[in-house]
């Protein structure tokens, strides 16, 4: 294997699992999803970021929605079972996943969390997400990630930019 493997990487090669792996530099600290976009030189639409919560009842959820986009805690509360749902401290993410904030994928963390992908990911094929580390992108079908994740495609993000 080469050097520079995720975790979340290791994992789709052993499942023989097809990826792009995308590097982009950090050096301007420049980290956030739509940046890291335009780094890639991908649309925004096609390029998904995790976020984690936790619910009333203390279990963790993970969602996976576009980087231009912001998670409907209500919506999310719906799909994940819970009457409410906040997004975990930033001195958390480690914790509970194994990744820092930036470089946190929905593929590998330290437990498999219940996992919901926005609905928007069903009109695209390939889709790029976090590879597990700050500057490492991977892109790959949704199918995959559906199937790495047991990711269900739910509509969670706030749809204030007209879609409805």
């Amino acid at each position: 294997m080469a050097k520079g493997k995720t975790n979340a990487m290791r994992l789709l090669d052993g499942k023989k699992i097809s990826y792009r792996m995308i590097q982009y530099d950090v050096e301007d600290g420049k980290i956030d999803g739509i940046s890291v976009a335009k780094k890639v030189n991908q649309n925004p639409e096609m390029v998904f970021k995790t976020l984690v919560t936790s619910g009333t009842s203390k279990n963790l959820f993970v969602f996976v929605i576009p980087v231009q986009d912001e998670l409907d805690l209500k919506k999310a509360a719906k799909a994940a079972g819970e009457k409410k749902l906040d997004l975990i401290a930033v001195k958390d993410i480690q914790k509970y996943t194994g990744y820092i904030r930036g470089g946190c994928s929905p593929i590998g963390m330290k437990k498999l969390y219940p996992t919901f992908i926005d609905r928007q990911a069903e009109q695209l094929e390939i889709i790029t997400i976090s590879g597990g580390k700050i500057g490492t992108q991977i892109e790959m079908k949704v199918s995959d990630l559906q199937m790495m994740t047991n990711g269900k495609l739910y509509d969670v993000v706030k749809s204030d930019r007209g879609l409805d």
